[in-house]
Order: C-alpha cells, then sequence, then structure tokens
C-alpha cells in the first residue's frame, strides 16, 4: 500500500490478521482483506473473516505523529459516535463498533461491520439518479439533529464552550493555530477572523441547543446502492469521528462541498431533512450569515490540514489556490471587519 498520507500507518495482511486475532480471539482468521481509499487520516482496510463477517479495520496514527489539534483521540471519538447513533438515532445507518483497542506495537484501532453499498462519490461518475439518496440523507441528518449533548463543539477535551460562539470561535482559534505551526498560508489574519465572528456574533448566539453532528458529510462518506425498484437509496453513514455538538446547519455544508445550499432551496437533501426535522428549516438572512460562517471554518479546515496530509504544490496542483478563492468568497459575503 502506498501510504500518502503521513499520518497514515502502512499495513500488510499480516498485520490485518493480528488485529483481527487481537480484537475477536486467536481462532478468527481472515479470509480475505484489502486496503480502503478515499481516505486521508487513518488507515482503513476491509476484511472477510472465516465467520461470515465484513468487517471494517481503521488504524490511528502512530504514536507521536503530529495532528491538528482537534484530531486528538479521533479512534476513541468515532466509537462513542456509532455507539452513540446507535442508541439514540437508530434509524441512521451507522456501522456497529465490534471492537476499540489498542498495543504498544500499533496503537489504536477500531473494527466496526461492513455497511453494504458504494460511496456517492463513486456513484457519481455513473448514470445514476441520486436524488432519492440525498432525500435520505437529510431524513438521517435530522434524526441526528434530534440528540442533543451536553455542551457546545467537541468532546475529549478539545474545543468547545458553553456557547455555540464560544465553542466555534475555540474551533477556529484551534486552527489558526494549527496553521501558524504548520506555517501555513491564509488569506485572512487572525485579527480579521475574530473581527467577522464579531460582527456575525448575533447569528451565532441564536443557536441555543448543541445538536449532534456528524460535519463530515461529503460524498465519500454517504454510502448508498439501489433498492428494489433501482432507485439509489442510503445506506450508511461512516467516518463519523470528527462529530462535535452545536447548529444544525453546519451539517449542511460538507453535503454540498464547495456549492451554496441555500442557494438549492428545492434539492432533494433539503426536502428530505425538512420531512423529517423537529423544526422548521428556515433559510433566511441569519442561517445565510451562519452557513457562510460554516464554509469559512470548513475550507479554512481543508487549507490548515495540507501539510499535515502530506499534500504538497505538486501533488494537488491548484488545490491551495482554490481554496484560497473560496475563502474569499465567505470573507466577502460576510462584509468588510
Amino acid at each position: 500500500m502506498t501510504v500518502v498520507s503521513p499520518t497514515q500507518r502502512p499495513l500488510t495482511t499480516d498485520d490485518v490478521a493480528y488485529l483481527v486475532r487481537a480484537s475477536f480471539g486467536p481462532r478468527s482468521r481472515v479470509v480475505e482483506a484489502g486496503p480502503l481509499t478515499g481516505g486521508g487520516y487513518a488507515t482503513v482496510w476491509w476484511a472477510s473473516l472465516d465467520d461470515g463477517r465484513r468487517v471494517v479495520l481503521k488504524v490511528a496514527p502512530p504514536a507521536g505523529t503530529p495532528l491538528l489539534r482537534y484530531e486528538r483521540g479521533l479512534c476513541a471519538a468515532e466509537s462513542r459516535y456509532f455507539r452513540l447513533v446507535a442508541e439514540r438515532a437508530p434509524q441512521v445507518p451507522v456501522p456497529a463498533v465490534l471492537h476499540h483497542g489498542s498495543d504498544p506495537a500499533y496503537g489504536e484501532w477500531l473494527v466496526t461491520a461492513m455497511l453494504p453499498g458504494r460511496s456517492l462519490s463513486e456513484l457519481s461518475g455513473h448514470d445514476v439518479d441520486d436524488g432519492p439518496a440525498r432525500y435520505d440523507l437529510g431524513v438521517a441528518l435530522a434524526a441526528l439533529h434530534r440528540v442533543t449533548g451536553d455542551r457546545f463543539g467537541y468532546d475529549g477535551g478539545r474545543a468547545g464552550g458553553a456557547t455555540w460562539r464560544a465553542a466555534f470561535t475555540a474551533m477556529l482559534d484551534e486552527l489558526l493555530a494549527d496553521a501558524a505551526d504548520w506555517n501555513v498560508r491564509l488569506p485572512v489574519t487572525g485579527d480579521d477572523l475574530h473581527a467577522l465572528v464579531r460582527r456575525h456574533a448575533d447569528v451565532l448566539d441564536e443557536v441555543r441547543r448543541p445538536a449532534l453532528l456528524h460535519f463530515d458529510c461529503w460524498d465519500g462518506n454517504v454510502l448508498a446502492e439501489p433498492d428494489e425498484s433501482g432507485r439509489l437509496r442510503l445506506r450508511g453513514l461512516v467516518d463519523g469521528e470528527r462529530y462535535l455538538y452545536g447548529d444544525p446547519l453546519l451539517d449542511l455544508v460538507s453535503p454540498r462541498l464547495f456549492r451554496r445550499v441555500e442557494d438549492e432551496p428545492d434539492h432533494p437533501l433539503l426536502e428530505g431533512y425538512r420531512a423529517a426535522s423537529a423544526e422548521p428549516l428556515v433559510l433566511d438572512d441569519s442561517a445565510r450569515r451562519r452557513l457562510a460562517l460554516y464554509r469559512l471554518h470548513l475550507y479554512l479546515l481543508m487549507t490548515v490540514e495540507m501539510p499535515s496530509r502530506g499534500m504538497t504544490p505538486g501533488s494537488h496542483p491548484g488545490r491551495h489556490e482554490r481554496l484560497t478563492a473560496l475563502l474569499d468568497e465567505e470573507i466577502t459575503a460576510l462584509g468588510p471587519v
């Protein structure tokens, strides 16, 4: 396996077999296994076991690997998230947690059941109508958002706060600190970013309930397959390690990556969300300002993470420039500081 990201530990089939035995006992045997691609953080393999199960093995970065601040303890966070969703929002299809373990040689790993379907990013190149699956995603997000946390932001001692404004500001501050650590050029200074948040603090303060968010529902983390009638339906949400508690609108950004969801009011994602949400979805001026802030946060994160993932101008030509342009657009939309 070619390791693109410095955070991804190289694995062999022997490593996978060892971790399966460590998870399920010495008699467990791997019949077949292979790497899964698409992510840039953990190392992920699928495996077929001799008892008929198909599982996904996710191995955390080796100890001491430089990470972004919010990435501390993501393997344990993913285990908590999937268990929480299974308990509090069982209608949402997430993989069952089968084992969460660690040892000195391999560090931390997670084994989950393997869900059916293929990612929407894989299916997008085929002549299929993904509208029904995106409608289902809206329904699933509405179910997640009915779960309420006891604070805003991340858990595990990471950025958070008693209010959404405080948590969101802390999240931005950690990204600014990461950018300084990794010497990442940004199109906005910390002072200007804080000024933007202060200008729009009123709309952040409208968020009073810390809703459970997936945060990372881009097409690569949404699984779908055709039903009996041939319509593409949602089969799973994966990669839940970046979950947090906050404004439900934050979860409408990554599913429409590089687009403005508020400009597509009749999109199937929003139709499904409206049909299942416990609260009306109103895309008014307040919502539009918050969505702009959340896109700014996401594009900032995607820029700051580049060196930690080994992304260079040669390996990812134009990525930094594109994200800079997108950040500039959102800053302009939010008005002068």
